[in-house]
């Protein structure tokens, strides 16, 4: 299996290959995902913020998927408006583009969000969620 590259640890399914030449930040992409996933919620909404500003609008699934990780980090530093915030976006993408990958990020995002569940803010994320749940 020479020249076969390996998708990254943790079931990602943006895979290493060539994607440091196709996706611009791709090394943030990367170090926020670790992040976020280490429990560094402010660190990984900082790295978010900077990747997200040069992911082209035209990569609609990759922009979903680091949108929502980006709301999870945000719920993960204590934020659960911001990522509120930021759902409402991920929620558009993740109905047009129907991405598997990008529903498995909002199922880790709302698992970041128990603690807010019976609060106005999760009971607003259940909402701006529906869409997405609906027939999944």
């Amino acid at each position: 299996m020479h020249g076969h590259v390996p998708a990254m640890a943790g079931n990602d399914d943006l895979p290493w290959g060539n994607a440091c030449r196709r996706t611009p930040g791709y090394l943030e992409v990367q170090r926020a995902t670790c992040y976020g996933r280490l429990g560094l919620g402010v660190e990984a909404v900082s790295l978010w913020s900077q990747v997200l500003d040069v992911v082209p609008e035209t990569a609609r699934r990759d922009r979903g998927v680091y949108l929502a990780r980006h709301a999870t980090a945000a719920a993960g530093a204590g934020e659960p408006d911001q990522a509120l915030e930021i759902v409402r976006t991920v929620a558009d993408i993740a109905v047009e583009t129907r991405s598997a990958c990008l529903c498995r990020e909002l199922v880790t995002l709302q698992r970041a969000m128990l603690p807010w569940q019976d609060a106005p803010v999760g009971q607003d994320l259940a909402e701006v969620l529906a869409p997405v749940t609906e027939g999944s």
